[in-house]
């Protein structure tokens, strides 16, 4: 990557719009303060410089800033608590702060972050997707720093990936339930993040082989207990013969569960419920849930560990590490 010291300055871009610098400035603080047309001409240098505001100190531009940048989709999200967990158990020991900020599942928001962490000048950022606006890729590519996706190792990473195949792992939840006899099985999703959907991939190639139509009840939502009983409330009414679901997650499948004792259906033995990640909860519940084993903390250990290694100089680094995932059968399939 470039040297983090050639990224675009003010001045770049007044020499591209051939203006000074005190006005691409002014510009940037209060855009009213200039021309509609000048206003577009900067905006447009900016975007074609992949120009990053820098919110530290002159003095600190360009040292190192002892701060990894850290994205994550959620704060509440328990699978991402466990990832910023493994992270910091490694950060902390090295002498490097987390900066951590959230960007809601939205790409647009993650541009953003991305944009707020780069200004101050942190020296490595771990992302939680592998989907970026074009912007975003610019400014990283820019920054000239250490990059790891995370939770994903099928996608083609920006530069380095630390996961899981998400696709295979629900494909393989499913053929679980295939081979438990299940005829009709159906996939509850929520977010419908880019992940989501590499879950929802693997499903319908394992009903596909064996010749069923895929079923998806599907919503922007976020999952919650509450939404899973509504999407089995949807899917009893729409699809009554479904004998198995396969969720997106554990709250999702813990709610479609509870749902089913409400109303008297017995799991497994009427409708075969399975998760994805493998919460404490689902250990503990009865029936207890099957659902795929995912390796949250050992995920943000590893990303951590790679890009402190590469700080510290290392050139030969692993473009994409997998580490797996368990199929955990539990007792609801």
């Amino acid at each position: 990557m470039a040297n983090k010291n050639k990224r675009p300055t003010l001045q770049d871009i007044a020499d591209r719009v051939g203006v000074t610098k005190m006005t691409v400035s002014r510009c940037l603080r209060d855009p009213s303060q200039v021309s509609k047309l000048l206003q577009e001409k900067i905006s447009q240098a900016v975007e074609d410089l992949g120009y990053i505001p820098n919110r530290a100190p002159d003095i600190l531009s360009n040292a190192k800033s002892n701060a990894i940048g850290v994205l994550v989709p959620s704060l509440t999200n328990q699978v991402f608590a466990e990832v910023i967990r493994g992270i910091e158990s490694v950060t902390t020991p090295a002498g490097y702060q987390t900066m951590i900020a959230h960007y809601s599942y939205s790409t647009e928001l993650e541009e953003q972050s991305i944009a707020s962490l780069l200004s101050y000048n942190v020296d490595a950022i771990i992302l939680s997707e592998n989907i970026h606006t074009d912007r975003a890729r610019k400014m990283l590519q820019t920054a000239a720093i250490p990059v790891v996706e995370i939770m994903d190792s099928y996608s083609q990473p920006i530069e380095q990936a630390v996961g899981f195949d998400n696709a295979q792992a629900s494909q393989d939840m499913t053929l679980a339930l295939l081979k438990k006899g299940r005829k009709r099985i159906a996939y509850f999703a929520a977010r419908m993040d880019e992940r989501t959907r590499l879950k929802m991939q693997g499903y319908r190639r394992a009903v596909e082989k064996v010749g069923q139509d895929p079923i998806s009840l599907q919503t922007e939502e976020a999952s919650s207990f509450t939404l899973g009983a509504t999407l089995l409330d949807q899917m009893l009414e729409h699809y009554p013969d479904v004998d198995g679901i396969v969720c997106t997650n554990d709250d999702l499948a813990i709610g479609a569960l509870y749902e089913c004792q409400r109303r008297g259906i017995r799991v497994p033995e009427q409708i075969a419920i399975a998760g994805f990640h493998g919460h404490d909860i689902s250990q503990v519940i009865i029936p207890k849930l099957a659902t795929v084993v995912t390796p949250r903390e050992e995920i943000g250990r590893v990303a951590a560990e790679q890009l402190i290694e590469r700080l510290r100089g290392c050139e030969s680094w692993e473009k994409t590490i997998d580490l797996g995932y368990k199929i955990e059968y539990g007792e609801s399939i």
